[in-house]
């Protein structure tokens, strides 16, 4: 967890003059241009992509350049290229999604016509997390402006190459009351939580969300968290041990483990427990032959989180769990020089260590066994909401027994993050982790207003009729019928006769 997201809200100080005018900026400009037009919607979407797209190798350099260590490939692919359909998809539905709808039909026989239209909010702030630090602003920045917003974010100072860049070149692809940048430390990132927008969007810690959620309630901000948490993955009875222990162990790898929808913790039958810890073993030792002096095999982000992991495998040990690193023969990890730790495999873990309760965030990977599904059941939902909830084995009557019983953000099947990859499907958590969701129309709906707009050219009164004395036998009559009506219509679904 970065400093800057630790002391988020934890100021009682107002945000400063400079991010009050930031915002006053776009505000002003928002009203003058209250309903933007689809092209320019799609314009600003399309000059973010841009952004993005013609400096590419540098975001690459300044995202290598704040982990340390960190695939070039990867990061192209899970920083840039992998939001591009989502982003497309988003662009080319912003018409449909734009038009007003027109509920209530039966009362247009009363002479009423109503119709919902979604609205822009205004002026949305984005708070951008370290481990994703240009994917995770990009992609709400893309779904607040096809809703038809003003955006301004917040960069992690964690990846503090990545935030000047793109601080550096948002001047050149927008004015600054279209999208705005900010950068700066813990205080900065309070002054911001606190600022009266009309959305605030955060993505980080389930710790942090709460404070983030308490600085923007003091200016009734409505806010979306997209939070963590300890995802579990239960490996069914019917798996391919061989198959599922391969994919998750290297699912648990993807940088370096330091994403929200990394397996956490798995559950294995006692029956196979040993051959899917073989098969990971495999897996890893081939996918990572040297880690030390490897470029691609990622870094913990800093110290601090290079301790916090570590101080969780340690404590484990301490408490009598089997700790195995999967360490290249001839290598000493972990390395605090280069911030990097070996794959490792927990087992024999219980509530009283650490890594039960905490989120790891790092390249460890905790195996527990059990003996049937309601076992496996119980134990998550003793839990705090995940914001994934994995399970590798066939599509059948455990898997939808396991889904109806158990309480997550979204569910994966046997694979990593493939939730996620459908454009228009909601990506968001439940609980502790986090409150609304976006990705596709859901991030449009996120954005925007639903504004009801309802209307009649009667020549009498409709709602005054009834609402407003003195009150002729007509309409005595009419609610008494009504009464008696409703009555009778909910005995009989309750079975009274």
């Amino acid at each position: 967890m970065s400093s800057v997201e630790a002391d988020v809200a934890a100021t009682e100080t107002g945000p400063s003059d400079e991010l009050r005018r930031l915002l006053e900026v776009q505000r002003e400009a928002f009203l003058r241009d209250q309903r933007p037009s689809v092209a320019v919607r799609r314009n600003r979407m399309d000059r973010l992509v841009a952004l993005m797209l013609d400096n590419t190798d540098e975001f690459v350099d300044a995202l290598v350049a704040d982990f340390g260590s960190k695939s070039r490939t990867a990061t192209l692919f899970t920083e840039i290229l992998g939001i591009m359909t989502v982003i497309e998809h988003t662009r080319s539905n912003i018409p449909k999604w734009m038009r007003a709808t027109k509920p209530a039909r039966a009362a247009r026989l009363f002479g009423i016509r109503a119709e919902v239209a979604p609205s822009p909010l205004g002026v949305v702030g984005i708070i951008g997390p370290w481990n994703f630090p240009l994917h995770l602003v990009v992609l709400p920045a893309a779904a607040a402006f096809a809703a038809g917003n003003r955006v301004m974010i917040k960069m992690s100072e964690v990846t503090p190459h990545t935030a000047e860049l793109l601080k550096s070149l948002a001047p050149k692809y927008f004015d600054r009351d279209e999208l705005a940048v900010v950068t700066g430390d813990a205080r900065v990132a309070a002054d911001f939580s606190s600022l009266p927008f009309d959305h605030l969007f955060f993505t980080g810690s389930p710790q942090v969300g709460s404070l983030v959620q308490r600085a923007a309630a003091a200016n009734l901000v409505p806010v979306t968290l997209e939070l963590g948490g300890k995802n579990p993955v239960v490996v069914a009875s019917g798996a391919d041990i061989t198959r599922a222990a391969t994919r998750i162990a290297l699912g648990r790898m993807v940088n370096g483990g330091q994403v929200c929808v990394c397996p956490d913790y798995v559950l294995v039958p006692e029956s196979t427990v040993e051959q899917f810890v073989g098969a990971a073993r495999t897996a890893l030792s081939e996918a990572f032959p040297t880690i030390a002096s490897n470029d691609e095999y990622p870094a913990s982000v800093n110290q601090a989180n290079f301790e916090r992991v570590v101080g969780l495998i340690e404590d484990a040990r301490d408490r009598g769990a089997q700790v195995e690193a999967i360490a290249p023969e001839g290598e000493t990890l972990p390395d605090a020089a280069t911030r990097k730790i070996a794959p490792t495999i927990i087992r024999g873990v219980d509530d009283s260590m650490l890594i039960t309760r905490e989120e790891t965030f790092g390249p460890v990977l905790s195996v527990l066994t059990y003996r049937d599904l309601d076992e496996v059941i119980g134990y998550i939902n003793r839990r705090p909401s995940p914001l994934v909830a994995y399970w590798f084995g066939p599509d059948g009557k455990d898997f939808r027994h396991f889904v109806s019983n158990t309480r997550s953000g979204g569910v994966a099947r046997n694979e990593f993050g493939i939730h996620m990859f459908p454009s228009d499907a909601p990506f968001g958590g439940v609980g502790n982790s986090g409150m609304g969701a976006y990705h596709g129309k859901a991030g449009f709906d996120t954005f925007s207003h639903r504004r009801s707009i309802v209307g009649t050219d009667l020549p009498f009164p409709i709602t005054t009729s009834v609402a407003v004395p003195p009150f002729g036998r007509g309409i005595r009559r009419t609610g008494e019928f009504m009464l008696r009506s409703n009555r009778r219509k909910v005995n009989r679904r309750l079975g009274r006769g």
